[in-house]
């Protein structure tokens, strides 16, 4: 089962464009780490503020371990989080399995 990371993030007026820019940085890092199924950062039509990132990992302790590396301390926590009015966090697990996950899924791994 995977786990899923939902954080909102809300700009300081005039630090939106910093943190897009961190939010680029980072997402091909935390693409490449071994238990990242999934990294998006997207930018709000309506407010240009606003920023969601949804993170999906093989588990807990992979989420973990994005939130132990470097660049999570660089682009996220010091680049990041210093610039916003608001941030929110929800931690969840999908409540079925995708269909296109379970069309794929190697029955002997347990995760499908």
């Amino acid at each position: 089962m995977s786990y899923v990371v939902v954080a909102t993030y809300v700009a300081r007026s005039g630090e939106a464009d910093a943190i897009a820019a961190a939010l680029q940085r980072i997402t091909p890092l935390a693409r490449a780490e071994p238990a990242c199924r999934e990294y998006r950062a997207h930018r709000s039509l309506e407010d240009p503020n606003l920023f969601l990132i949804y993170e999906e990992y093989h588990d807990e302790a992979g989420f973990d371990a994005h939130c132990a590396t470097e660049h999570f301390a660089c682009h996220i926590r010091d680049e990041c989080w210093p610039r916003l009015a608001q941030r929110t966090v929800v931690r969840a697990q999908p409540l079925h399995t995708p269909p296109s996950a379970a069309l794929f899924a190697d029955p002997n791994r347990g995760d499908g």
